[in-house]
């Protein structure tokens, strides 16, 4: 038996994403084939107990093409001159050392190339981030990571995004709470529940502390325009 979080958003507010842990039956073994028996077992354990369904998968292992589409090794964002880069490069390759970086050039490679560079693993605690130029704290700790992966979906055709809407929960069979932070699904969930709650406009991703004031349960004010076109605005270098 395993151990695996699904994350739902929460439309009445603050926190805006419930985490529930679901036990479940792991098939060993990472093939493919094996993750996504793991996966079924889960959902399957979630609607059994917690009634919750439909759930999406987000990861490469996902049988939706629409989970695989989302994770952050696919899911892709575009600055402002044009550069586009997945998500997780855009992560990695933002993160600032005591001994070293961003190493701004892990944003050309591979997601995979990024996330396995030398240097991220040896040059010393990690104490910012900077992306093209913004600095970015490092608390609330998944604040950065959730902001790039919802600037990615906020880039999305708004039909894309609605897809998402249906989906009572989110998984990601391979993050492990007890060895990692960040996690796709937790900020798809909090994508849906922001967007749910009338909260998702321009000024999350313009204002960084209009942001994370609203992530730590700070009063804001809800958006001027719910439902702004998507190329009316720049923050900096990212253009959503």
């Amino acid at each position: 038996m395993a151990k695996r979080p699904i994350f739902t958003p929460n439309f009445n507010g603050f926190p805006y994403v419930d985490t529930i842990d679901i036990e479940f039956k792991w098939h060993p073994g990472f093939a493919k084939s094996q993750l996504q028996k793991s996966i079924a077992s889960l959902h399957a354990a979630a609607e059994k107990l917690n009634k919750i369904s439909p759930i999406l998968e987000i990861s490469s292992k996902s049988t939706s093409r629409l989970g695989v589409s989302l994770s952050a090794f696919n899911l892709s964002l575009k600055t402002q001159n044009g550069q586009r880069m997945s998500v997780e490069c855009a992560y990695q390759g933002s993160k600032v050392f005591e001994n070293g970086g961003p190493y701004h050039e892990l944003y050309l490679g591979s997601s995979l190339e990024a996330k396995k560079d030398e240097r991220l693993h040896n040059s010393g605690n990690l104490v910012a981030f900077n992306f093209c130029g913004e600095d970015f704290p490092t608390e609330p700790k998944t604040a950065f990571y959730d902001w790039l992966y919802m600037a990615a979906l906020y880039q999305k055709e708004k039909d894309f995004v609605k897809n998402l809407e249906v989906f009572e929960g989110f998984s990601d069979i391979v993050f492990n709470p007890n060895r990692s932070i960040n996690c796709q699904a937790r900020a798809a969930a909090l994508f849906v529940s922001l967007s749910k709650n009338g909260l998702i406009d321009e000024k999350i991703f313009r204002d960084k502390d209009h942001y994370l004031a609203l992530i730590i349960g700070k009063d804001v004010l809800p958006p001027t325009e719910p439902n702004p076109t998507q190329d009316t605005f720049q923050f900096s270098n990212l253009t959503v």
